[in-house]
């Protein structure tokens, strides 16, 4: 018999391309679901975050920032700014080529990922932030 359930991870930011490693804390939740066999969505509801998978090791955690950077420079004109005036123009745009949620395959009452891989959030916004993650875990 298939189930759903619903859950939450909370966390504060320090802003600005800051990177966490939510692996084992979803892992534990699909473990206390209950689910051996299914999915789990993991979403932030927000514009200027992201989910992805990486492998979380100190080069990488400074290649990401430094990419982020190269490709949408937080020192350019963006149309954001102009109606709000927050200085975060770049976070959205950032937050809208990463992504807002990641599905990923649960087999034995854990994720199905690559040796070198985890679940990380990226916060993109310039300022600290008081975070949550959803998953949604559904299978059997």
């Amino acid at each position: 018999m298939s189930k759903v359930v619903t859950s939450e991870i909370t966390f504060m930011t320090r802003g600005e391309v800051d990177i966490h490693d939510l692996t084992m804390e979803v892992d534990a939740k699909i473990g206390g679901s209950g689910i051996q066999n299914g999915i789990v969505t993991i979403f932030v509801p927000g514009s200027t975050a992201a989910i992805t998978t990486i492998e979380y090791e100190p080069g990488l955690l400074q290649d990401i920032p430094d990419a982020l950077e190269r490709l949408f420079p937080k020192n350019i004109k963006y149309g954001h700014e102009m109606r709000w005036h927050d200085g975060n123009g770049h976070s959205h745009v950032r937050a809208a080529f990463l992504g807002p949620s990641l599905t990923v395959p649960i087999t034995g009452g854990r994720m199905s990922l690559g040796t070198w891989q985890q679940v990380v959030f990226i916060e993109l916004d310039n300022k600290a932030r008081d975070r949550r993650v959803i998953l949604q875990i559904m299978g059997e």
